[in-house]
């Protein structure tokens, strides 16, 4: 037996979600809580301002209306955080609650050029990208398992804020959910002290990528810190200690897997992947770190789709871009649910999934189609001449 997914239908699934779990009312008669979401649907579709959302569509109420509308339905970030995860993990599978899981942390930038609303502490400072070194920084936590790849927390993060309460509490988020490591796949901006000390101590396996840090190879001393890793020319086991600014110390395991290039982007000869292991975690050899660790990239994959769902705004208001940022993030989960649930071909030996059958772009649109069946297309301007005969 066969059916057919409509957009209708997937329209209605995602704003009960998004209703339900955010406590969305009507703000008036015009502007209920289903127009508001598809103005927030057509904005993430058309990746712009709910302003220009508003105006794409006939019938929706002012902008200003919109914006009241969306203020309200914000509380205190601590609240929009919680209902947020809630939302986030409202869908996940049963069988990701089972068992411990692979769970990969990593910070999503988005580029600010302006000035914090209220502190100092809402902008995020980092590595210049995109003519700016401030940001508004996200943490999200992301299980990885065959198709099932959800993102499991969302966390806010900080200037100045250590990135070990930052891991914390996105651990903390995802086992309120259910979710349980099995080990971490970090990326190399995790490198530090307080992440890995926090991390034996809790007793989390974790596997991340080492930078490459210390004096260099003409140096006079010979190279140094991590650098005599990345220099190796042949896969090995080691072991390294670091240390912060305040004399504290960790040690980890490493382990350097060795492979030639190819002329891979152009670049021949010897390459040396360098990661650190602990808490717990045993690797069974140098191509399994190797292969386990490039699946932490899927990550990367949920911060492109991300992007193309994210609502475009110039606001300063802290509490507005995380509403954004995570509605685009549950827009995306229920994307992999409906793969996953609904449009999976179920065989013998697991699931086959076809992600050609709807692409992520291709359900936004859906939505955005639905919103203008229902609220109109405003496709004319207003001139002071024409120049058409």
């Amino acid at each position: 037996m066969h059916y057919t997914i409509d957009r209708a239908s997937v329209q209605r699934h995602a704003a009960e979600l998004l209703r339900c779990c955010l406590a969305l009312k009507d703000h008036s008669a015009t502007c209920t809580a289903l127009t508001l979401l598809h103005v927030l649907f057509t904005a993430c579709a058309r990746m712009c301002s709910l302003s220009a959302a508003c105006w794409s569509l006939a019938t929706a109420p002012s902008r200003e209306t919109i914006r009241q509308a969306t203020l309200k339905a914000l509380k205190a970030k601590g609240d929009l955080l919680k209902r947020l995860n809630r939302a986030l993990t409202a869908e996940v599978p049963r069988a990701l609650r089972r068992r411990p899981q692979q769970v990969a942390i990593d910070l999503v930038l988005i580029p600010y050029h302006g000035l914090p609303l209220h502190t100092q502490l809402e902008v995020y400072r980092s590595q210049a990208r995109s003519g700016t070194s401030h940001f508004h920084a996200y943490a999200t936590a992301y299980v990885i398992r065959k198709g099932q790849r959800f993102t499991v927390a969302l966390a806010y993060v900080r200037k100045g804020q250590p990135l070990r309460d930052v891991v914390r509490d996105l651990l903390r988020q995802a086992a309120k959910a259910g979710v349980r490591p099995r080990y971490l796949l970090l990326d190399r901006g995790f490198w530090g002290v307080g992440v890995i000390r926090y991390l034996q101590a809790a007793r989390y396996g974790f596997l991340m990528a080492v930078p490459c840090k210390g004096r260099k190879a003409d140096h006079p001393k010979g190279p140094g810190g991590t650098r005599v890793f990345h220099l190796a020319q042949r896969s090995s086991w080691g072991r390294y200690t670091l240390q912060d600014k305040d004399k504290r110390k960790a040690t980890v395991s490493i382990c350097v897997k060795c492979r030639n290039r190819r002329g891979e982007r152009g670049k021949h000869g010897r390459e040396a992947l360098v990661y650190a292991y602990g808490g717990g975690l045993e690797p069974s050899s140098y191509q399994w770190v190797k292969e386990t660790y490039r699946s932490r990239f899927a990550i990367e994959t949920s911060y492109r789709q991300l992007q193309q769902a994210r609502i475009r705004t110039s606001t300063r208001e802290p509490l507005l871009r995380l509403l954004y940022v995570g509605v685009a993030l549950l827009l995306r989960n229920v994307w992999v649910w409906l793969h996953w649930e609904v449009l999976a071909h179920r065989r013998r030996g697991g699931r086959r999934l076809d992600l050609d059958q709807l692409p992520f772009r291709a359900m936004l649109l859906w939505l955005q189609h639905l919103a203008e069946e229902v609220l109109g297309v405003c496709d004319q301007v207003t001139a002071e001449r024409s120049v058409l005969t």
